[in-house]
């Protein structure tokens, strides 16, 4: 039980994922603030909400941290490498939210930061499913998951803005 516990206190903070530009992206950084984690992809038919986000994260960069996580589990539609995920959402949306490397957010390879998000045995809190691209994961200032959002909900939406004000 004890262990469980400090799991779920700690959970979150001690992931360090590579950002697409190979640096750290430490989620040991982010105590105090929310955090917003989206499987992201760039062929499908809700890559737009790159621009929702970018939207966001500049609205509420003093309380919110953006960590979006291509991946390629949905239509193979995140056939990129890092350096293309890169530069195609430099290009097309002008991201300046974090972004990790290409993983996996389901099935026999989910990356460990994944398996937290969606196992309550391991967050504490829920489990999730994640059924396509750009389901959003929200996390309040003490790494604790509160919300999950699928890919139809807008990252500007009230749904989600209500946890930000």
């Amino acid at each position: 039980m004890a262990a469980t516990a400090i799991l779920f206190l700690n959970g979150i903070y001690e992931f360090k994922v590579p950002s697409l530009e190979g640096k750290d992206i430490d989620f040991s950084k982010f105590k105090g603030k929310k955090i917003l984690i989206v499987n992201t992809a760039s062929k499908c038919g809700y890559t737009k909400q790159y621009e929702d986000l970018q939207k966001l994260h500049e609205a509420y960069k003093s309380k919110l941290v953006i960590v979006g996580f291509p991946a390629n589990n949905f239509g193979g539609q995140e056939p990129g490498s890092n350096e293309e995920i890169s530069e195609f959402c430099q290009k097309n949306y002008g991201v300046t939210f974090a972004m990790a490397e290409k993983v996996s957010v389901k099935g026999n390879d989910i990356h460990p930061l994944f398996q937290w998000l969606t196992q309550k045995s391991k967050n504490g809190v829920m489990d999730a499913d994640i059924k396509w691209n750009f389901t959003k994961f929200l996390l309040d200032e003490n790494g604790k998951l509160i919300a999950v959002f699928p890919s139809s909900v807008k990252p500007g939406s009230e749904e989600i803005t209500k946890y930000l004000n």
